[in-house]
């Protein structure tokens, strides 16, 4: 165990009275917001040639949740600046489910993934495994089975940082300090994992807004997966040149 992850255990051992307390009560209050309707697929025109084929799996920011249709979510809106950025046809689909962690992945989302060859798989996740604290060895090896499933398919893996618990306004502040300092940890394991085998790994830096998430102050809203996109796209266009 590295000494980052042992003084988190520490410090959730001394803070536990504090933090399941508040953690009951934020599960217990929370707005629960369904996942996108429309169709998790689409086409966006270019300027002609093969279509770049892209794979977003993931948990629910790849279901939509936070916005009213999968037009507006992640996926497609990933796929439009990518079009844009390369001047080219680009098909999309978004493989997600809400509250899904990358073990269960392995096990529910893989055997959906799309038969014939896949350009681009971006894997989004980290909140639910974040919030569901266990094992960081599990987490990692979990992460690597679902890319080297899209590696196998020819695509180039993609992996997103996971997502900046810190800010979430609908936690207090103290378990979002706590579960930011525990997504951090995540995110340096997974830093290295993508080091180790050639897979990207896209640390969007963007400013903080509030206007970035959906009235329930945990998952994006539609301003936010236009602004995550907007990071991701230049990330993989320079991978793809």
């Amino acid at each position: 165990m590295s000494l980052g992850l042992a003084a988190w255990w520490l410090c959730s051992l001394l803070l536990a009275p504090l933090l399941l307390p508040l953690a009951w009560l934020t599960r217990r209050r929370a707005l629960r917001l369904p996942v996108a309707g429309g169709e998790p697929q689409g086409l966006v025109e270019g300027d002609g040639g093969e279509p770049l084929r892209l794979l977003v799996l993931g948990e629910s920011p790849v279901a939509g949740v936070g916005v009213a249709r999968h037009s507006e979510a992640l996926a497609a809106q990933l796929a439009a600046c990518l079009a844009q950025g390369l001047r080219r046809p680009v098909s999309w689909q978004a493989l997600g489910e809400n509250g899904i962690r990358a073990e269960q992945a392995c096990q529910r989302l893989l055997p959906g993934m799309p038969a014939q060859p896949v350009d681009i798989l971006l894997l989004v996740f980290g909140v639910n495994d974040t919030t569901h604290p266990g094992s960081v060895r599990r987490w990692l090896a979990a992460m690597r089975q679902l890319a080297e499933q899209g590696e196998q398919q020819g695509a180039l893996v993609a992996i997103s940082a996971v997502p900046p618990l810190q800010h979430f306004s609908a936690l207090p502040w103290l378990l979002r300090q706590w579960l930011g300092w525990r997504g951090w940890l995540l995110d340096r394991g997974l830093r290295g994992l993508a080091q180790r085998h050639g897979w990207l790994h896209c640390a969007v830096a963007l400013g903080f807004s509030a206007d970035y998430l959906a009235r329930d102050g945990y998952h994006p809203s539609a301003l936010g997966y236009r602004q995550w996109a907007r990071g991701l796209a230049p990330l993989l266009i320079e991978r793809l040149r």
